[in-house]
């Protein structure tokens, strides 16, 4: 594995980390300004409004296990890949379930450093 693979997976793995901890400050640091999420439903959700249900808590993460990472592409300054993830949630007000989370990952590297612009979730 070469060390933009290896940045790119840890940047995965800080804000599965990060969503768990509530810790807004990381997911600030490691998500692009512009970034959004696609959710399972369709709705593509922007940074600012997921982080402020992250901090309220209408998008409470108790747990993410991680299962796989696949796919890598790297191309210059762009990158990609899947990763799986046991997700165990409670989202806009529901139970708390546990989901196979599949989330289409893309990243871009700014001034050296690799950053998250995009996301799209699915389950696997």
């Amino acid at each position: 594995m070469n060390t933009d693979e290896q940045e790119i997976i840890d940047l995965y793995q800080a804000e599965n980390k990060a969503m768990v901890d509530k810790d807004i400050n990381t997911l600030n640091k490691i998500l692009a300004p512009g970034m959004t999420l696609t959710h399972m439903t369709g709705y593509v959700q922007p940074k600012e409004e997921w982080l402020s249900q992250i901090q309220s808590e209408e998008m409470k993460y108790y747990s993410s296990k991680e299962e796989n990472i696949k796919d890598i592409q790297i191309d210059g300054d762009k990158a990609s890949f899947v990763g799986q993830n046991r997700v165990k949630a409670r989202i806009w007000g529901g139970s708390p379930s546990t989901w196979p989370l599949q989330m289409k990952m893309y990243f871009e590297k700014q001034n050296g450093k690799w950053i998250i612009v995009k996301q799209v979730a699915s389950t696997y």
